[in-house]
């Protein structure tokens, strides 16, 4: 909020934005109900925009996840798959410790530029010299330094775009607006599996190709979107480092809304990215093909999925729009991954394992839409700290990709039988928690 015409900021600290209520004991604003004061409605154009530089940043942030780095720990150690988990891990990791304090940066941010612009510019800097760093790496180890430096960049800029959801999006539009998004962002990871199926034996094009896009797309939006200068923004407390760490967590019982969606969103992806760490040894060993060669089948269940993604994010999002409920999307979306995923663990053949992907793909995409629609319905303090707490939320997705690919490291070595692993269990773990993340949500109470 723009704040030109206030005091200067006094030596030693800041006045407050105006019009915002303090809590002197615990140096941070109180709730103001933000959430009755409803935005005007967004231009298509700026749906438009925001969807494309979506896409992009996820082009470049995905494709590692789903294909590329896969083949790239292959070619570089044959007889180490495990290596895989442990690298998404550790990246996840240093997302997961930088991406709140970008969030409350990008809150106090004051540049001609706006809040956010510089955000989404540093971001994809950052994660275009990761992505190069592990197109160029000799060994695991320098891969997995570009995966930390790439994982941090995109995971930035990303997040940036949600919040500038927060900022712009009124209620009327979450569901709608996420389903369009949420439509890009599944694309994305389909896409990076079609590039890595063609240039699998091309380090550079494996990992550059999908940040030249990305580097393009995001450029556009920052390029168009009009955000008010900041430089007028003051705040009732200065930004030690003592503040910087108190503000990665909040309390749960002042937010218990908000809380209960981050916990059932936790629980999702923690099932998600238990499928999602191993999808192409997954698929190499039920089907028999060597997995420097399956890409070019991922690919094609992949696109397939599509439909079911299409199908997901717009039933989901403007249907929760158009009847005003969220919680029971959420829940039908973890029960359809769930059932999916099982699907996928009984098939004998191809056309099964097409079936069961496609209902994940679809449960994927009514969740994305639906579960973005509530938490934003649900967000604490959205026009004073909208970047802290998105940030916060996304510990929501963040945490589950750290962990899980530990836990998913761990299940494959504790299951494995006459030395063979079993990705089956990976499966059903992962049906079993999307199922209960979507039943959490049911506590949400300010929400239907």
């Amino acid at each position: 909020m723009s704040t030109h015409g206030q005091p200067p900021i006094p030596p030693g600290g800041a006045v407050p934005a105006q019009g915002a209520a303090v809590d002197e004991d615990a140096g941070q604003f109180t709730p103001m109900d933000e959430g009755d004061l409803d935005r005007p409605k967004v231009k298509g154009s700026f749906i438009f925009l925001l969807a494309l530089g979506l896409f992009g940043a996820y082009l470049a942030f995905v494709t590692p996840i789903a294909i590329s780095l896969a083949i790239q720990v292959k070619a570089l150690a044959p007889d180490n798959e495990e290596y895989l988990g442990v690298l998404l891990g550790i990246g996840s990791l240093a997302a997961l410790l930088v991406g709140p304090l970008g969030g409350q940066l990008s809150d106090r941010t004051r540049s001609r530029l706006g809040r956010r612009r510089p955000w989404l510019i540093a971001g994809s800097l950052v994660g275009l010299a990761g992505l190069s760093v592990m197109a160029a790496g000799p060994n695991v180890i320098v891969l997995g330094l570009g995966w930390v430096i790439a994982q941090i960049g995109w995971s930035q800029t990303v997040n940036t775009f949600t919040t500038i959801q927060a900022d712009k999006l009124p209620e009327s539009q979450r569901g709608k607006v996420g389903a369009i998004t949420g439509f890009a962002t599944m694309v994305a990871p389909v896409v990076g599996s079609v590039i890595g199926g063609v240039v699998a034996t091309q380090p550079f094009l494996l990992f550059l190709l999908p940040a030249a896009v990305a580097m393009v797309f995001v450029l556009i939006f920052v390029l168009f979107y009009k955000d008010s200068d900041s430089r007028g923004i003051t705040f009732n407390t200065p930004l030690s480092a003592k503040i910087l760490l108190s503000k990665y967590v909040y309390n749960p019982k002042r937010y218990p809304d908000f809380s209960w969606n981050w916990l059932g969103r936790f629980l999702f992806f923690f099932g998600l990215t238990l499928n999602t760490s191993y999808t192409a040894y997954f698929f190499a060993s039920r089907l028999g093909i060597p997995v420097e060669e399956i890409g070019g089948t991922v690919a094609t269940v992949g696109g397939i999925g599509i439909l079911g993604t299409i199908i997901g994010v717009f039933l989901g999002g403007f249907l929760s729009d158009k009847f005003r409920r969220r919680k029971a999307f959420v829940l039908g979306a973890g029960i359809l991954f769930g059932a999916g995923a099982t699907v996928m663990v009984a098939a004998p053949d191809l056309p099964l394992l097409i079936v069961g992907s496609f209902m994940g793909n679809t449960a994927i995409g009514i969740f994305s839409a639906v579960d973005q629609a509530l938490f934003l319905d649900v967000l604490p303090e959205r026009d004073r700290e909208a970047g802290r707490f998105i940030n916060i939320t996304q510990f929501a997705t963040t945490i589950p990709q750290t962990i899980a690919p530990f836990a998913a490291a761990a299940l494959l070595t504790f299951t494995a039988v006459g030395g063979e692993k079993n990705y089956s269990s990976l499966y059903i773990a992962g049906a079993v928690f999307t199922v209960i993340g979507g039943v959490v949500v049911l506590k949400v109470k300010s929400v239907r």
